[in-house]
């Protein structure tokens, strides 16, 4: 029994090599069996892959200066809106002052007349 325990385990050796060598002939033929770089086929797919990729390109780069256009007008509103807010202050404080200068005039006309009713 021993001797044929020895056989089985040269045998399921021998399979596995042998199974190997046909996966690595197979991978061999499936290689040898793609077309040639210089297939019109191969080229045709070089072409889309090229202008799919020029696409991409052309929108990323459109995408980007619609980011670039968006992002100055909305500065530019920013800045707009900043001014507004200064120049707002400004009035502000003339009216402010012109206020301050009538009620001093209404005070000095209001002093004047008392003295002159003295």
């Amino acid at each position: 029994m021993a001797k044929s325990q020895g056989t089985d385990r040269r045998a399921g050796l021998n399979d596995r090599l042998k199974s190997a060598a046909d996966a690595k002939k197979k991978v061999l033929a499936k290689a040898a069996a793609r077309p040639a770089a210089d297939d019109p086929a191969v080229q045709a797919r070089l072409a889309e892959r090229t202008a799919a990729a020029a696409a991409r390109d052309q929108r990323q780069a459109k995408r980007q200066a619609d980011r670039t256009a968006q992002e100055a007008e909305a500065a530019a509103a920013r800045a707009a809106a900043k001014l507004a807010r200064e120049q707002e202050a400004e009035q502000k404080l003339r009216d402010e002052a012109d206020l301050k200068v009538a009620q001093k005039a209404a005070r000095d006309q209001r002093y004047a007349a008392r003295k002159a009713r003295k």
